[in-house]
C-alpha cells in the first residue's frame, strides 16, 4: 500500500509539473472520502484519510483520488465484499473525479466560495461527466474543498446481487473534504 501511494505522490507532482510550471499550485495529501448508503434495513459507511488532491488556481483544474482499498468500513466483512464482489478494487484500484471549477475564484483573497465543479469521475472503470456542487474556502494561503454528491450505483456498472438489494441504496452519497496547501 505504501508503494501505491509513492506512485501516486510522484504522479501528483508529475501532473502539477505538466499542467502549470509557475502557477500557484496546491496539494492535499489526506484528504477524507467517505461513502455512506441508508436502506430501511442497513447503513453502511466508510471512510478514508488518505485521498490525494491537485488544485492548479491559474486554470482551476482539480484532481482528486482515492485509493479504494484505503476506506475503511465499520465491519470488516463489509470491507471485504465491497473490495471484492462490487467495485472490484483489485480491477478497478483508484476512484478519481478530474474537472475544472467552474466560478472564477481569486486563490490570494480569504473567503467562502460556493462552487461547481465539471468534469470526469471515474469509478469501477466506468468514466461519467458530472458537475458537482461543492465549497472552497480560502484562508491565509491554505484552500480548503468541501463536497456532498451522489452517485448512482448503475451508472458505474455497479452490480447488487438482489439477495442484497434491500441492505444497498441505488445511490451512494460520498462526502469529500480537506486541506491543500501551496505547492513551493
Amino acid at each position: 500500500m505504501n508503494r501505491i501511494r509513492k506512485i501516486t505522490g510522484v504522479l501528483i507532482v508529475l501532473l502539477l509539473l505538466h499542467l502549470s510550471a509557475g502557477a500557484q499550485n496546491f496539494v492535499g495529501k489526506n484528504i477524507r472520502i467517505g461513502l455512506f448508503s441508508s436502506t430501511p434495513l442497513e447503513d453502511i459507511r466508510a471512510v478514508s484519510d488518505q485521498g490525494n488532491a491537485v488544485l492548479i488556481a491559474k486554470t482551476r483544474e482539480i484532481v482528486v483520488q482515492l485509493n479504494v482499498k484505503t476506506l475503511e468500513f465499520d465491519r470488516k466483512l463489509m470491507q471485504e465484499h465491497f473490495n471484492e464482489n462490487y467495485i472490484e478494487s483489485d480491477k478497478y484500484p483508484n476512484a478519481k473525479f478530474k474537472g475544472m471549477i467552474d466560478q472564477s475564484i481569486d486563490f490570494t483573497k480569504d473567503g467562502d466560495y460556493a462552487v461547481t465543479v465539471t468534469g470526469i469521475l471515474s469509478v469501477h472503470g466506468i468514466d461519467k461527466k458530472r458537475t458537482i456542487p461543492g465549497k472552497v474556502t480560502i484562508n491565509n494561503g491554505i484552500v480548503q474543498i468541501s463536497t456532498e454528491f451522489k452517485v448512482a450505483c448503475i451508472d458505474h456498472d455497479i452490480k447488487i446481487p438482489k439477495l442484497v438489494f434491500t441492505k444497498i441504496a441505488e445511490f451512494i452519497t460520498i462526502k469529500t473534504e480537506g486541506k491543500l496547501n501551496p505547492l513551493k
